[in-house]
């Protein structure tokens, strides 16, 4: 009873934290969108290539607030922000929650089965090089995780394109619906990455497990290897492996943008990066929130499952356990 107590006075105490956090960032973004030395209106013109008067492009300013003082566009952004209204997109004219409320089940479709193909390879991967350290599956594995781990997003995505779009024709180049065909390319494109960082992470773990003294007990008592291995030392590496999902989930839910736009995948980040392109100011602030929330929950989520899945770490503040 009073460890559950401690637990949800360290997790208010946490989100306090994090609130200032959310305002910054927010704050922040706002500035330097307003840095960027042009706006919407500015854009469309340059787009469309229409010669407009000063007058013209000044009423389209006012028309959208941005002839208002920088604090005076914050607070009132922020004033609707905190009644629930995310504004209208300056671009389509659409409200901002419905848009991106529509382009997210993409983004989390893409997340999901990334993670999944990540922990597919990455877990079994990061364990049998633990367990050959120094032979010849451990420096093959390593060879090519260094190799994967070296060649950005954009790189993959281009090879995968010529070889499975163009040459084998497995999968479309351009995704054209949500579903398993058109996913895989930016599934293995971000799995490949994320494979090769985590199961050298994963091996390092394993590999203090299997140093450790009570391995040696184990196997002096005749308990076999593999017992050993799944009971014992995958328990204790659980919390790093649990933190590495972790972290991959806020990662791939605000950071799929580039991949999103090769591929064509209709999802949060390629929303993203049109509403950059066009300075659709409503529609950056809501990907930046987004982006915030996520790593901040996840964070949170994060640093609570330690103390849940290993006892022996003590939360912050607590000097009663």
């Amino acid at each position: 009873m009073f460890k559950g107590y401690s637990l949800l006075k360290y997790t208010i105490k946490r989100i306090l934290q994090l609130i200032p956090i959310l305002f910054a960032i927010t704050f922040l973004s706002f500035a330097m969108m307003r840095l960027a030395g042009s706006n919407v209106v500015e854009q469309k013109m340059l787009n469309t290539g229409q010669v407009v008067t000063d007058a013209q492009l000044e009423a389209a300013k006012a028309e959208l607030g941005l002839d208002k003082p920088f604090l005076v566009q914050y607070i009132t952004w922020l004033n609707d922000l905190l009644h629930g209204d995310m504004g209208v997109s300056f671009v389509s004219g659409m409200d901002v929650f419905d848009t991106f409320i529509s382009k997210l089940p993409a983004t989390l479709f893409l997340t999901v089965t990334s993670i999944v193909l990540t922990v597919i390879i990455s877990i079994p991967l990061g364990i049998i090089s633990a367990v050959y350290k120094n032979k010849f599956w451990d420096y093959f594995i390593r060879f090519f995780s260094f190799i994967g781990n070296s060649m950005p997003n954009f790189f993959v995505s281009l090879v995968l394109m010529y070889i499975l779009g163009i040459k084998l024709k497995f999968f479309p180049i351009i995704s054209r619906e949500m579903s398993f065909e058109s996913v895989a390319m930016p599934t293995i494109t971000l799995a490949i990455a994320m494979s090769a960082k985590y199961l050298r992470q994963v091996r390092t773990t394993v590999l203090d497990e299997l140093g450790k003294d009570y391995i040696m007990g184990a196997k002096a008592r005749g308990v076999k290897f593999s017992t050993t291995l799944w009971k014992s030392v995958m328990r204790e590496s659980l919390v790093t492996i649990i933190t590495l999902l972790a972290l991959s989930i806020g990662s791939l839910l605000g950071g799929t943008a580039i991949v999103e736009s090769i591929f064509m995948w209709d999802g949060v980040g390629k929303m993203a990066v049109d509403a950059i392109n066009m300075r659709d100011y409503p529609i950056i602030q809501a990907y930046v929130m987004w982006m915030a929330i996520i790593y901040v929950t996840v964070n949170l989520i994060t640093d609570l499952s330690y103390r849940l899945l290993d006892p022996r770490i003590r939360l912050e503040g607590t000097g009663n356990e």
